[in-house]
């Protein structure tokens, strides 16, 4: 079942939509942490300065980013939670697996993917580019969807820490109202 709730901009947290995914029998998902994608959280006239996205992760503890796209095949991580920012074009994701839901973001717009939660990049923009990031002390696996790759993948999932910090937001934010800790 894909849940979609929707918070609205005040003056501490940026408009976000919130998904979760259940397990779908390939891909485990996180039934416990939704899916969150904030609405233009960077402002601009199209692209954004990298450095703007990778300064607000830095400071809120998400840790080792990187700037490429996102992979055009189904993939999670089970031994992170990963926070994408989108600083130039557009993708569309299809979030959740393959009965998951598409979802397009844009420069401006950050994803933040539980550790299980099936991505793959469907459609984007020549000119899409990304910022990825991990909670402090976290590092990605790569799994497939697998039949070997469970139930080792579940029981990491149950282990990856809650973050400290909100990617976006610091110390209070979306992800912990929407996650339970």
């Amino acid at each position: 079942m894909n849940v979609e709730q929707n918070w609205r901009k005040n003056f501490s947290h940026p408009e976000c939509s919130v998904f979760t995914f259940d397990d779908d029998g390939t891909f485990p998902n996180n039934g416990r942490c939704p899916l969150i994608v904030y609405h233009g959280v960077f402002a601009g006239d199209g692209a954004i300065e990298p450095e703007v996205v990778e300064k607000c992760f830095a400071a809120n503890d998400w840790t080792g980013s990187w700037r490429n796209g996102l992979f055009s095949y189904h993939h999670y991580h089970s031994t992170a939670h990963e926070v994408l920012g989108i600083y130039c074009g557009w993708v569309e994701a299809l979030l959740g697996g393959p009965k998951g839901q598409t979802v397009r973001a844009a420069a401006g717009d950050v994803l933040v993917i539980p550790a299980g939660v099936a991505h793959k990049n469907i459609d984007q923009s020549a000119d899409f580019r990304v910022i990825g990031a991990y909670p402090g002390g976290q590092f990605p696996d790569m799994n497939y969807g697998r039949e070997e790759e469970r139930p080792a993948a579940d029981r990491s999932i149950e282990q990856v820490a809650m973050p400290g910090m909100d990617p976006v937001c610091g110390e209070d934010g979306p992800l912990f109202e929407a996650w339970q800790r």
